[in-house]
Formats: C-alpha cells, structure tokens, sequence
C-alpha cells in the first residue's frame, strides 16, 4: 500500500471556531493538524498588542485551540504546528509548554520579525511606490512571511508542537510533508503540488463550503456543524481532500475549484517561499461522496525575494452607528449624516475628506450605488480620521447626540474609536532573513 500522510485543517483564520478542530482531532486518524491564524491585519495587530505589553502579541485564541485538542492529540500522536505565534511566537510557546509540561515537546520558529533589515535596507513600499523613509508614518513593525524550511529542524528535532510567526499559509502543510517524505527543496515540480494541497486546506472550512454555500443556487448541508477538511498526501504529492463523517458541509469538485483560485492572481504562478506554484493544469476528481482527488499541480523555482507586511501607527479613527426604520428612512439617514459631517468640520474641525459615511441597507455595501428600491430600515455609520484620542471620539459624540437633535426615530446608537495600524508590503531579498528553531523545556 502507498504510504500517505493525514493532514488535518484546524482553523482558516484567527477567529474560526474550535469544535471542528476537536472532531478532526478526536476522529480524523490525523498525523498533523494545522492551525492557520495569521493574516496581514492579524500578524500587525499582534505587534500592536506586543508594544503594549511584552509577554502578548500571540493569536489570542491560540492556548484555547491547544487545550481543547490536546487530549486527542497526545492519545493520537498528532503533531501540532500553527503560525498562532503571530508576533511573538517565542511568548506564545512558553504558554503552550506551561500547559503540556511534559507531555509533549514545544518549538517556536522566530525570525520573520525584520524590521531591522528593512529599516536598514529602506526598500520601496508596493502601494506607493516610495521608500520606505519617504513615509511620514511611524513604522511599528515587518513581518517576512517565511516558508517551510524554517520549521524542518524543529520537526527533525521531534517537536510535537510548532509555533511560528509569519509562515506563509500553505508553507504549514508543505513543511510536514517535506519532512516525512525527504523531498529536496529545490524540487519545484513537488513542492508546487505540495503548495496547492496546502492552499486547497489554508482556509479550512471554506473547503466544505463554507465561502461556497447559497441557499438557492448552492446549497450546503448541516452547516450549523461545518466539517473542517484533511488531505492524504503521497510521496509524490498527489492527494485525496476529506472530511469527518457525519459532520456537516460538502466536498465537491465545485468547492474545491472555488478554493484553489481564492486568493491567486495567476494560478500558474502563485508565488510563495518555498515554490512559485503553478495551478493550471489541475485536475479535480470526485473519488467518493465528500471525497475528491488533486492531480496535476507543479511549479517553477521560488523567488529571490520575501514578502514582508510592515505595521504602521497612524492617527485614530473614531466611529458612530445609529437606525434609522419605516417611512422615509432613507431620507431621515441621509438627513443625520449631513448634520454630523457639517457639525465635525464646522465644530471640531475634522478634515472632511477624512470622513466617511455609509448607509447601511441603501447601497453602503456597493461602494455609493444607490438601492433600486426605497429601504424601510436603514443603518447610519460615520468614521472619521484623526491625529488624536480625543478628536477621534467626537465622531461617535456627534452621531450619539442625534438622539435628541436630529432626525426623528433615530435609534440603537453606538460609538468607538481606535487607533490606526496602517497595512502596507515591501520585500526583502531572503538572504537577509535567518530564522531559529528554540526548543522549549516542558513543566510540571
């Protein structure tokens, strides 16, 4: 028989759930599991908490995921890798050895963190085209999104635990399957098949139809107990996509088809670290019910350059919602959104272009098209900019104080304001990033 390795989909973002990483845990016969958490937004946002306190900055979901499969995970000898660490893997492991103790093995991989490098090197920013000096903004952080080379010495080294950083999404599954199998990483042609099993399961649930389903034109079952997805890979990367029996969602050639180009400008050259990926000539088969077989991916050599995410602080951005309903509720919102916008530049002296309004159940979501139809139930949300706490809160002040001074029937008001992480990307040439496994000492 053909020997495969299980490779189980734990979470596809830093808020999926954790129930069906319990059922994969417990009834998938995984020989890896994998928590995907990190996004550009999420890996910025952990540096933001990590500069308001030292010992955080790990996805703050990740010690529950690892409580809540561990028991399964140990009685099945399931490895475990996550690039949950998000900006401080280091910290994130630490907890995590705090509660296996002795029980398992704990790795972090640390390295992608080079805001050094780019602050020396100075390198163009993509979206403006400038150095990154040129940006007034106060640069907080740059994550290098690093691939599966740098987690094969903490697998070698027998972790059963892995906590990275900013590991890019399918290098999570391309790693273990490297190890396992011996592949030469300079393999193209196998680490671009390995790639594509890995994008196929980044997102976990929207495999099973998750991001496929519509109630009318595709249909999705049991929804409520979405199964998240497991591959069984060969040595020659090929693989069948499953999921749990008895758990709900779908597996068809349809849902994977979605999921291979979610996300991928060229599918024939999807760039990552480990393999510039080609796409094109896959081929989907349905071997079974919520069974389907991949063939045919390859790639191309991985390119000389790492993207990297940079996290800047700028300014605060303050918020108010307020409802609007029955009659003549679009004109009443729109009537209440004039008089904020009036009152924060007449007032407090916000920059109007700055501020932004949407009529939410009117059109909001298509970008300022109005609704075909009159709405009876309208949502009113203005944000605005600005370089400080305290002129960014006036935002939510004003739409509050419509309540009593401005159109009538307004209702369910609400405000807030926070501080702006500003995303934007560079790249850095890979030599200049140096990644390290630590191997962590468990405790009673």
């Amino acid at each position: 028989m053909t020997r495969t390795i299980r490779l189980g989909a734990g979470s596809g973002f830093s808020g999926d759930r954790i129930d069906p990483a319990v059922t994969l845990a417990d009834r998938g016969d995984l020989d890896y599991l994998v928590f995907e958490c990190l996004g550009e937004r999420t890996v910025a946002a952990g540096n933001a908490r990590r500069l308001a306190d030292p010992d955080a900055g790990y996805d703050p979901l990740l010690l529950a995921r690892i409580r809540a499969v561990l028991p399964h995970a140990l009685r099945r000898g399931t490895t475990v890798i996550t690039n949950g660490g998000a900006a401080h893997p280091l910290a994130a492991a630490r907890r995590i050895a705090e509660i296996v103790g002795e029980r398992a093995r704990v790795a972090a991989v640390t390295g992608d963190d080079v805001l050094d490098a780019v602050r020396t090197l100075d390198p163009l920013v993509w979206e403006t085209g400038k150095a990154l000096s040129a940006h007034p903004e106060k640069l907080v952080s740059a994550n290098a999104y690093i691939g599966a080379d740098a987690v094969l010495p903490a697998l070698s080294a027998g972790a059963d635990i892995v906590v990275t950083g900013r590991l890019a999404d399918p290098s999570l599954y391309v790693a273990p399957l490297v190890h396992e199998f011996g592949w030469d990483l300079d393999d193209a042609r196998t680490l671009g098949a390995a790639t594509a099993v890995g994008h196929l399961l980044e997102c976990a649930g929207q495999l099973t139809g998750g991001y496929y389903a519509d109630p009318v034109t595709k249909p999705v079952p049991g929804m409520a107990d979405l199964g998240f997805p497991y591959a069984d890979v060969s040595a020659d990367a090929d693989a069948v996509f499953g999921k749990v029996d008895g758990t709900g969602g779908t597996l068809t050639t349809r849902t994977a088809t979605e999921q291979l180009l979610y996300e991928v400008g060229d599918p024939t050259a999807y760039l990552t670290p480990d393999v510039t990926a080609d796409f094109g000539a896959v081929v989907f088969e349905q071997v079974g019910p919520d069974r389907v077989s991949l063939t045919g991916a390859t790639g191309r050599s991985r390119p000389d350059e790492l993207k990297v995410t940079l996290g800047f602080l700028d300014g605060w951005i303050g918020e108010g919602q307020i409802s609007y309903a029955g009659p003549r509720a679009y004109e009443r919102a729109r009537l209440a959104a004039d008089i904020v916008t009036q009152r924060l530049a007449d007032v407090h002296g916000l920059d109007p272009d700055g501020v932004t309004v949407e009529l939410i159940g009117a059109g909001a979501a298509f970008r300022g098209l109005a609704s075909d139809t009159a709405p009876t139930e309208v949502r009113l949300r203005v944000t605005g900019r600005a370089g400080t706490r305290e002129d960014a809160d006036v935002v939510g002040w004003e739409v509050e104080s419509l309540y009593t001074n401005g159109p009538a029937g307004g209702g369910g008001a609400r405000r807030s304001h926070a501080e702006v992480l500003c995303i934007r990307s560079t790249s850095l040439p890979r030599h200049l990033v140096h990644t390290e496994v630590h191997l962590m000492e468990g405790t009673r």
